[in-house]
């Protein structure tokens, strides 16, 4: 696992499996959903992680049909850092998705984030993307300001703790937990790929 993920294989095969979708007109650029999850780590370790959605912190991205949602990116960070800190950085480590005809695509149109990412800054940074940032305003009445979009996130959440080895982290490695979050990446986005077959 270590080796593999050092080498780069996951991200590796993770980026051809989104290609494969994105061929498949099954990737849908108007919106990304970014939240994150954090799960205990009983054996402690250098980073307590967020897992993402994406994100951890996450994105994802919605397939047309269905409205099914998967993680594009996640990261791995310590429990203790507020969650718009890793923004950024998620934005960043989106890999450019093949598939299509024209250049590799990265960037969503517009992103969706509930009151915790609500910060003028990272507004600002989102919109110098060229990304449309639907981010929940903190002091408004109700919900997370996520509105129809709140179930991707708990959904896709379920879907990467159905990994039981996701669910509590027993690894004292960040690399090697880290591992363990691409590979059930993976193997969600293979999933979605034998259902169009």
């Amino acid at each position: 696992m270590r080796d593999w993920n050092e080498a780069g294989v996951w991200q590796r095969l993770h980026e051809v499996l989104l290609a494969e979708l994105n061929a498949a007109a099954r990737l849908d650029w108007s919106r990304c959903v970014v939240d994150s999850s954090h799960v205990r780590a009983l054996k402690g370790g250098p980073h307590r992680p967020v897992t993402g959605r994406p994100g951890p912190a996450g994105i994802e991205t919605p397939r047309d049909i269905g409205r099914a949602w998967h993680p594009a990116r996640r990261l791995v960070d310590s429990g203790n850092r507020n969650d718009v800190t890793q923004l950024m950085p998620l934005l960043n480590a989106v890999p450019p998705v093949r598939g299509r005809v024209g250049h590799p695509r990265r960037r969503f149109d517009s992103l969706f984030a509930d009151r915790g990412y609500d910060h003028d800054i990272y507004r600002d940074q989102v919109r110098a993307r060229g990304i449309v940032p639907a981010i929940a305003r903190r002091g408004t009445l109700r919900g997370t300001g996520l509105g129809i979009y709140r179930w991707v996130v708990e959904r896709t959440i379920a879907w990467l703790h159905g990994y039981r080895r996701l669910r509590i982290r027993w690894e004292r490695r960040a690399d090697i937990h880290e591992a363990f979050l691409k590979l059930a990446c993976c193997l969600i986005t293979h999933r979605q790929l034998k259902s169009l077959r």
